[in-house]
């Protein structure tokens, strides 16, 4: 008699388990995920580019190490997607811009290549806010992708492209980029599991740049558990990311051992007040008594710097955008305009044509910042800012093992809602952009839904370096509670797969 097997209910790393032990075929796991695609993103319009000699490429790479390694990866064979801006020499890497439409890197990211090496079976790049700038993925030239929970309804941004396709099915995890909350706020407002590594953990070579002091590579899944085997895979230094880390392994079997009792977790007051909805401030509270019932201690502590974290992240984050993107001149690579008349002409023609209005924005506020006369008054009282907020929570963990705290104050707002009020917007990654500062880890796990059924994510902040700690506790957090098992309705057709 065949034995059913729901693929819609696993994770990537029970996926790559049953492949390992023969119960499922990476063509059969890949076909299950080209009709999810099929069926879906139409609608969700996760996906940016795919080529189907790419994907089968990959898939022959993943057979190839099964049937000749001993002791294949824990995701050899599993179908994944990339965020648009980590460069691929097969697929195009737009960064969601006109600026970069049909570009075509002449190298790989270090984490590409360590991803295809391990037998990462590649779907194709997914959407994302324009040069990762926004938190609605609305910016994208290509169009808003949508969420998988409501298509009326933003997934969140950058990485919306990344969350909207995990949730879906259409890959069984992503690997996108987090420079103030890209992977934990559309972690959120999907309903997966989004992990920012500790800054350096993961090289950035290949990663196209936004603020470098802030940018990381990041991880969309369905448990915590998917998120450390994918961290497992594209840790570690390459030569080329002077901020990369030591390789320290994350083991997997501490990870599933990992107990509660006795670690001591605070709840900072200041992200729990105005502004926040209370749906959100519920769910997040129910499991900071989950995380009690499992073991752990739970108290409140006080970090009074974090009314400047939005300043100071956004002074920042625009000044160092406005350095690196000032590459794209319509020179060298990227947007040409043709009506030009000399080289100035060109430089403005191209720029204003290839970017779009939020990435304008943020050159205009990251050069008003960095130019002479304001430079003391915004960028050099920013840098202070962040290194206030930096000590306060380096002397809070002298007391508290991790945070935990709202990943977003809301749940997804409707497509559109966000109208032209930046700054509103802005307010949204408070509570995502403090880790970025620090350079902590941090990662954000279903914890129920509202009223609506739209999820809430609750996040995870640990100490540098801490990020076995953060998954071990996130793991035993899904252990107690089944938030990450839910699935959009749109997911329960189809499912099933009969061996």
């Amino acid at each position: 008699m065949a034995q059913t097997i729901d693929l819609s209910t696993l994770s990537a790393v029970e996926t790559g388990a049953l492949i390992r032990a023969g119960s499922i075929s990476t063509e059969e796991t890949l076909e299950f995920c080209r009709q999810r695609t099929k069926q879906m993103d139409m609608t969700l319009n996760a996906f940016i580019s795919q080529e189907e000699a790419v994907t089968e490429n990959t898939r022959l790479v993943a057979d190839r190490i099964l049937a000749q390694t001993p002791h294949p990866g824990d995701l050899t064979g599993v179908p994944m997607g990339l965020k648009d801006n980590i460069c691929t020499t097969e697929l195009p890497t737009t960064c969601g811009s006109r600026m970069l439409a049909g570009y075509r890197p002449p190298y790989d990211a270090t984490i590409w290549n360590r991803l295809r090496q391990s037998g990462a079976v590649l779907m194709g790049k997914l959407n994302m806010d324009e040069f990762a700038m926004g938190s609605t993925n609305e910016t994208s030239w290509f169009g808003p992708a949508r969420n998988p929970v409501d298509p009326s309804r933003i997934p969140g941004g950058s990485s919306g492209g990344c969350a909207a396709a995990v949730a879906s099915g259409m890959v069984f995890y992503a690997v996108g980029s987090d420079t103030g909350g890209s992977v934990r706020q559309p972690a959120a407002y999907c309903g997966v599991t989004g992990m920012k590594p500790t800054y350096g953990r993961v090289s950035r070579y290949g990663l196209v740049a936004y603020a470098s002091s802030l940018d990381q590579i990041g991880v969309l899944a369905g448990d915590a558990l998917s998120c450390a085997a994918v961290i497992n895979q594209i840790k570690g230094p390459d030569g080329f990311d002077s901020m990369a880390l030591e390789d320290t392994a994350i083991q997997i079997d501490d990870i599933r051992r990992f107990d509660l009792k006795g670690l001591r977790i605070g709840l900072p007051d200041g992200l729990f007040g105005e502004g926040l909805d209370p749906a959100v401030r519920e769910k997040v509270l129910d499991a900071a008594r989950a995380f009690e019932a499992a073991g752990a201690v739970v108290e409140p502590v006080s970090l009074p710097g974090s009314d400047l974290a939005i300043p100071a992240y956004y002074v920042l984050a625009c000044a160092e955008a406005a350095s690196n993107l000032s590459r794209y001149d319509g020179v060298k690579y990227g947007h040409r305009s043709d009506q030009a008349t000399d080289l100035v002409d060109l430089y403005t023609r191209s720029r204003t044509e290839g970017f779009g209005e939020e990435v304008k924005r943020r050159l205009l506020l990251g050069n008003f910042v960095l130019s002479a006369g304001f430079f003391d008054s915004y960028y050099r009282r920013a840098v202070k800012a962040r290194d206030l907020i930096s000590g306060q929570l380096e002397e809070i963990f002298t007391r508290f093992d991790l945070l935990l705290c709202p990943t977003t104050p809301d749940t997804a707002p409707l497509l559109g809602a966000s109208g032209d009020d930046p700054l509103t917007l802005y307010l949204k990654d408070l509570y995502t952009v403090i880790p970025n500062l620090a350079g902590l880890p941090a990662i954000s796990l279903p914890c129920g839904h509202d009223g609506q059924g739209l999820p809430i994510g609750a996040q995870l902040i640990g100490r540098h370096g801490d990020d076995a700690r953060i998954l071990g506790a996130a793991h035993v957090f899904q252990q107690w509670t089944d938030h990450h098992r839910s699935r959009p309705s749109l997911m329960k057709e189809g499912a099933q797969h009969d061996l």
